[in-house]
């Protein structure tokens, strides 16, 4: 038990309450307040919601953190495709060429994606240490703070490298199942 006086007439008491016994234990206390003082208005509140009331911008900034980056992700999956999508239109009487000279649909995954997937590999080493240090910084202004390990890096990399496959293999395999005799007609 700690008491901590406030004002005169006024003082706080830290009570430590059995897990489950919180309704047996208010009804004891409130009794042992009145029997001491009827004047005074016993009033109570938990230390715990206090901590969190601490917490409660915390938590505002990682759900709008979590739904900007979600719409990033989107936005950003809309480019990649957009991008896919026009490089195959522009590349689309060289894939009929390749096709027709026998290309597999592996070597024109490989030709459409490759340049994208390299870029993506670059951002992720740039982006990588720059988040760690970031998230570092953000986490010693904490009393208690979990350590970052190298694997969450690397799974949000991989995450990264299957929404980008994901999304440049539907271009690719439109464009590789296509008709090659149409795509060379095009004028």
């Amino acid at each position: 038990m700690i008491i901590v006086p406030e004002l005169k007439h006024n003082s706080n008491m830290l009570i430590r309450i059995q897990l489950g016994q919180t309704e047996a234990a208010l009804k004891t206390i409130t009794a042992l307040c009145k029997q001491l003082n009827p004047s005074f208005p016993f009033s109570y509140r938990f230390v715990d919601d206090d901590y969190n009331k601490q917490y409660v911008s915390e938590i505002i900034v990682g759900k709008l953190s979590g739904l900007f980056a979600g719409l990033a992700i989107i936005i950003a999956c809309l480019g990649l495709l957009g991008l896919t999508m026009f490089t195959a239109e522009q590349r689309i009487r060289e894939i009929g060429i390749r096709k027709v000279l026998g290309a597999s649909m592996g070597a024109i995954f490989r030709l459409l994606s490759f340049n994208y997937l390299g870029l993506i590999l670059i951002s992720m080493v740039i982006a990588s240490p720059l988040a760690w240090y970031v998230m570092h910084q953000w986490h010693s202004n904490y009393a208690y703070s979990t350590t970052l390990h190298w694997w969450i890096f690397a799974i949000a990399g991989l995450i990264v490298l299957l929404i980008a496959l994901l999304m440049i293999s539907f271009q690719t395999i439109k464009a590789a199942i296509a008709n090659p005799v149409k795509s060379l007609r095009t004028e």
